[in-house]
């Protein structure tokens, strides 16, 4: 097939829509996933790509999501997200199941769906966006930070297990990136969100949109298994060098 695909999950905003952009600009045909049609929508319209409705965390939607997707070069697994800093005493369990059916389940199944067709394509490419919580426990965090470790092992097996098939799979973790991430966390409450990037340039989507595309771009032989970035004021999750 002349034309190449991409199909980014999570696209309604932040890394996923910057993605879709980025790829588009690439040359590739976007199939655009995400629960808020009407933002998928104009997106699609603007890129040229192909808007559907997605809930990674159903079987059904995401059935019938693949079913639509007529083949397929580049899955970019972004749907996920955090809700909450509590502790493990103080756990929420609908805020845990929430972020272990997004991060964790949502990849798994939107993967096996389309693997398929990404084996088919014969240079196909999976890139999860995992986190730094994906490397490190912080307090507060161990709903999101044990959802994030269990999504990046999912990936790292996969390399083992398509080992021999022509499909490349890149981990990209990225640091504090603002975007609608910490408004999610915090159901909303905009003050909060925005005192965790206080004092810090934190990293944008555009960042991980063009990693993203240069990774897509890379010849079939060359997979880059992991790559972990952060804005240059952090050291680890919770480690800043914010200035007043």
């Amino acid at each position: 097939m002349s034309t190449r695909t991409a199909v980014v999950t999570g696209a309604s905003s932040g890394i996923g829509e910057a993605t879709a952009r980025e790829l588009a600009k690439q040359g590739y045909h976007v199939y655009v996933g995400a629960r808020r049609l009407d933002r998928l929508r104009a997106l699609a319209d603007e890129i040229g790509g192909t808007a559907l409705e997605l809930d990674v965390t159903s079987d059904e939607s995401v059935r019938a999501f693949a079913d639509a997707v007529e083949n397929a070069n580049i899955l970019v697994n972004n749907a996920g997200g955090a809700k909450g800093l509590a502790t493990v005493a103080d756990a929420d369990l609908d805020d845990w199941r929430w972020m272990w059916e997004t991060n964790v389940l949502g990849t798994l199944r939107i993967t096996k769906a389309l693997l398929p067709k990404l084996i088919a394509s014969g240079d196909g490419l999976i890139v999860t966006i995992t986190s730094v919580a994906a490397f490190h426990a912080y307090d507060n965090g161990s709903g999101y930070t044990s959802a994030k470790h269990a999504q990046a092992v999912l990936h790292r097996t996969l390399r083992g297990e398509l080992l021999g098939r022509p499909v490349r799979l890149t981990e990209i973790a990225p640091g504090a990136v603002e975007t609608e991430f910490s408004l999610v966390r915090f159901d909303g409450d905009a003050d909060r969100a925005s005192a965790v990037y206080q004092g810090i340039d934190p990293l944008v989507a555009q960042d991980i949109a063009e990693i993203v595309a240069f990774v897509a771009n890379r010849p079939p032989h060359v997979n880059l298994d992991q790559i972990i970035v952060k804005p240059r004021d952090q050291a680890d999750p919770g480690r800043f060098a914010r200035r007043s």
